[in-house]
């Protein structure tokens, strides 16, 4: 704690950061938190999610806000609802035993339920720009001792086309008040954003951004009953799996831990409730690899440092876009190729929807390993030791024997029987239980898509040489507009008036989406690409 503590921060912010398994600043919080507290400048903060951001500017309300105050004094905007609950947790969880009041506003949520808790009173608001703005016009919230404006994701805002709802809020908050903006990129807009509404201010940028460049991503869609069995066909499909699964609470980790070791898995438990030395005495396990499988919660996987994963599992989906890749973010290092696996529920695909989005992820679909590709696997394997075995001349005492067995039985007979007696269970098809079937997903992109591949869509989007066109700026053109991510994006094809992208048809919805609602969607058209007519012979 005493790298938080060099920052500023107070010994009940302190607890707090404790009780929450923080144990040093990340390079945004290093460079944010003095700031916020001992400065009056404003701050762009430039870094990628999964950094720490919001802690960053939480930490510094939660030691300046007054808690006693009845009045907004902070007011927090973010682009989605997912955020704005991402955000309001985050807050509440940091700040430990302070009264502190926080509440999230936004659309879909009950009206009443906003009203009863604005009348009460709120220190610090965390809204979407639309619902705050329509509290504002109800006369249901004040602004008029704001002390902090700050906007996060302000990238993603501005690309879901909230410029004028932002303008017009901060038109309701005072002259004097400390200004914080939070974006992964910073594209002209924030910059001019930044020089209409901001005064002195600092940029801030992390030198190290999350990579998972060296991680394949992907997720299985499964009942929520057929979890275990799923995490089992993917431990078994493996010849050296040595990973990390991740679960939501204590509870589910040690339920988890526990079936895995009734299965003759080498796995062991990690959360809250475990001492500091049982945590050492399975991490030392754990790295010395006489574990293979730790099943964790986030909060107790912090300030774990392990190089040779070969897979994390996120048996639950994580909270947030931010836990998403701190999770993965363990594996895929020291240039080794690592696996992230995500098991969704059918109920679940929206949330992880929106972690896609956010964390600017491909992550695609795959099927859960059938029971005969995995006997096939374990048999390769098994083949492959045998005859390095016997390559190896490791055989000679056993050639006698050999010889005896053979010489009054057919060798065929022989052979297969030993392979039985010594791998008959773990060739098993019976270990494995039948998975309950999940329904295909429609795609609810509209028009007939021209599908190149299972799961993607093709895209038309009007413009192309004739507008000085080129594959880079069009891929800084839909970054820029939509927020999609560069690697998401293939196939582009420019022709002379009008170009194609292949997007997922999950990026696909959102893209169209986003220009639906941007004025640029005017001057761009973006829609479903229709399949190319076949020429009819005569």
């Amino acid at each position: 704690m005493q790298k938080f503590k060099d920052l500023g921060l107070s010994e009940k912010n302190l607890r707090a950061l404790r009780a929450k398994g923080f144990e040093e600043p990340t390079e945004i919080q290093n460079m944010a938190i003095p700031l916020l507290l001992q400065n009056e400048i404003d701050i762009i903060a430039q870094a990628q999610t999964g950094t720490g951001k919001t802690a960053a500017f939480a930490l510094p309300l939660i030691e300046r806000v007054k808690p006693d105050s009845r009045k907004t004094q902070a007011i927090i905007l973010a682009p989605t609802r997912e955020l704005v609950i991402q955000v309001c947790e985050e807050i509440i969880s940091l700040k430990g035993e302070s009264n502190l009041s926080v509440a999230p506003i936004y659309g879909g949520q009950a009206i009443e339920l906003q009203l009863k808790k604005l009348r009460q009173g709120v220190s610090i608001i965390v809204g979407t720009p639309g619902r705050v703005l329509d509290h504002i016009n109800r006369g249901s919230l004040d602004l008029d001792e704001v002390q902090y404006f700050i906007l996060d994701e302000a990238d993603e805002m501005l690309n879901m086309g909230f410029i004028e709802d932002i303008e017009k809020i901060f038109g309701y908050t005072p002259e004097y008040k400390r200004v914080l903006l939070l974006s992964a990129t910073m594209p002209d807009r924030i910059k001019k954003l930044a020089e209409k509404y901001m005064g002195n201010y600092t940029h801030l940028k992390t030198r190290t951004e999350p990579t998972t460049d060296l991680t394949d991503q992907v997720y299985f869609e499964v009942a929520r009953q057929d979890k275990l069995e799923a995490l089992s066909r993917i431990i078994d499909m493996e010849s050296d799996f040595y990973g990390m699964v991740f679960c939501r609470t204590k509870i589910e980790v040690d339920e988890l831990a526990t079936k895995l070791i009734e299965r003759n898995y080498p796995a062991d438990a990690l959360h809250g409730d475990i001492s500091q030395s049982q945590r050492e005495k399975i991490l030392g396990k754990f790295r010395k690899q006489q574990l293979s499988i730790l099943v964790a919660t986030d909060v107790a996987a912090r300030g774990i440092d392990v190089n040779n994963l070969t897979h994390v599992i996120n048996y639950s989906l994580p909270e947030n876009p931010e836990a998403y890749i701190h999770r993965i973010g363990r594996t895929g290092r020291a240039g080794k190729q690592g696996t992230a696996i995500t098991f969704i529920t059918p109920d679940e695909f929206k949330r992880l929807g929106f972690i896609k989005r956010i964390a600017k992820a491909v992550i695609r679909k795959e099927d859960v390993p059938k029971v005969s590709q995995i006997v096939d696997a374990r048999k390769k394997r098994i083949t492959n030791d045998i005859l390095t075995v016997a390559e190896n001349n490791e055989i000679g005492e056993y050639r006698q024997w050999a010889r005896e067995l053979i010489s009054e039985n057919p060798a065929e007979d022989i052979v297969a029987a030993i392979l039985k007696y010594s791998f008959g269970k773990t060739l098993d098809a019976s270990n494995y239980r039948k998975m309950t079937p999940i329904k295909t997903r429609k795609s609810n992109v509209k028009g007939k898509a021209h599908v190149g591949e299972q799961g993607k869509t093709r895209l038309f989007i009007a413009r192309g040489k004739n507008t000085k066109t080129t594959k880079e700026n069009l891929l800084t053109f839909i970054e820029k507009k939509a927020g999609t991510a560069r690697s998401m994006i293939e196939n582009i094809e420019i022709q002379d008036t009008c170009s194609f992208i292949t997007v997922p048809c999950s990026e696909a919805e959102f893209i169209l989406k986003k220009f639906k609602k941007s004025k640029a969607g005017k001057e761009s058209v973006v829609k479903v690409a229709r399949p190319a007519r076949k020429s009819v012979k005569k």
